[in-house]
């Protein structure tokens, strides 16, 4: 990436703290390949459904040859999960694939998008690479701006680092305004599927997008989507790329989508782990309410710095995430909820 991208890249956009960006322009992201650590600072399932490692098995003499580039099984089991038509459900490499193909067809050179924070860091990217400007506003207070004069408007839901769902009035009430001032509203569910709140999959005027990568588990396979109407719906299939998801990856996704007790369970266990531990972490920190499978906290309060509790539950063997990293936390660690027993693990190493 040339120096001129990265410079534009890191600037901030606003009167708060600029969002991380490393020297390559990259946005910092949870997440930990070291086989010693228990992974806390990634938030996806530590369960994957039943069968999916014979799926994509059973796919990989299909990857000999280019897929169906309609993914006909695969949109029919994605529009069944999120309630809307298969036509409008474009395949895509991941989550963060169908985000960015949402802001390059919404977003031109000198435009200005709202960006709630903090939240997930790749928006502002997204949008500083078309040229355009992010407009942030508390994540709390979005859905009560002003859309007009914005070429989109983005809404993580629920938000990634916090945790809260949207509320559901409010939300569609925005939706509503957005289409009004002619704004393109991208509502990111990528944790929606760990709550029983409807999508806005299919909403006119919305883009949502979507990734199989954290309810099932299974960051490494690529699957996602985005879901258009209308306009929306066309430029969004205009500009995917052809055989924008694998064969195997189209396999498990469709396989994963059908695995409804598995959800069921997933919610159920996600539920009862995240009350258990924001109790337990509300023993020494402050700890904010949540909806998704992770669970903020700050410990300004505490004795200890948010480095110092970092090196601790290094120590005994876990990664956590730094938060400082998304915009306006400076006392903040993110933790995943995984199973029962590596909770336990967590509580332990810190203290609680």
């Amino acid at each position: 990436m040339d120096p001129e991208t990265v410079d534009r890249l890191r600037a901030s956009g606003g009167d708060e703290a600029a969002d991380a960006i490393g020297p390559d322009g990259r946005v910092p992201h949870g997440s930990s390949d070291d086989p010693d650590l228990l992974d806390f600072s990634a938030n996806t399932n530590p369960r994957v459904p039943p069968g999916a490692a014979r799926v994509f098995e059973d796919a990989f003499e299909t990857a000999r040859s280019y897929p169906d580039d309609d993914y006909p099984a695969f949109r029919e089991a994605a529009a069944a999960f999120v309630d809307c038509a298969p036509e409008q459900v474009i395949p895509t490499a991941g989550g963060l694939e169908a985000i960015r193909l949402a802001v390059q067809t919404a977003v031109s050179d000198g435009d200005r998008v709202l960006l709630p924070y903090p939240s997930f860091g790749e928006y502002a990217r997204e949008v500083r690479l078309q040229g355009a400007t992010p407009a942030f506003v508390p994540h709390d207070e979005l859905l009560d701006a002003d859309p007009a004069g914005h070429a989109l408007a983005v809404v993580c839901n629920p938000n990634n680092p916090t945790g809260e769902t949207a509320d559901r009035v409010a939300l569609r009430e925005f939706a509503d305004r957005c289409r009004a001032a002619g704004t393109t509203l991208l509502v990111d569910e990528a944790f929606l599927g760990f709550t029983d709140e409807p999508s806005l999959a299919g909403t006119e005027g919305v883009v949502v997008a979507r990734s199989l990568t954290k309810l099932f588990g299974l960051p490494g396979v690529r699957m996602g989507y985005a879901v258009g109407t209308e306009r929306e719906r066309d430029r969004l299939a205009t500009a995917r790329r052809a055989w924008s998801m694998s064969a195997p990856a189209a396999a498990v996704g469709a396989h994963c989508y059908r695995q409804a007790e598995f959800v069921a369970d997933t919610r159920a266990r996600v539920d009862r782990e995240r009350a258990r531990l924001r109790d337990r972490l509300g023993e020494r920190f402050d700890v904010f309410p949540s909806d998704a499978p992770f669970l903020l906290f700050s410990v300004a309060e505490s004795a200890a710095s948010v480095d110092e509790v970092l090196a601790s539950a290094r120590e005994a063997g876990i990664a956590l995430r730094d938060a400082r990293t998304f915009r306006g936390l400076d006392s903040h660690i993110r933790v995943a909820v995984r199973t029962p027993a590596e909770n336990d693990r967590l509580l332990e190493a810190l203290d609680v």
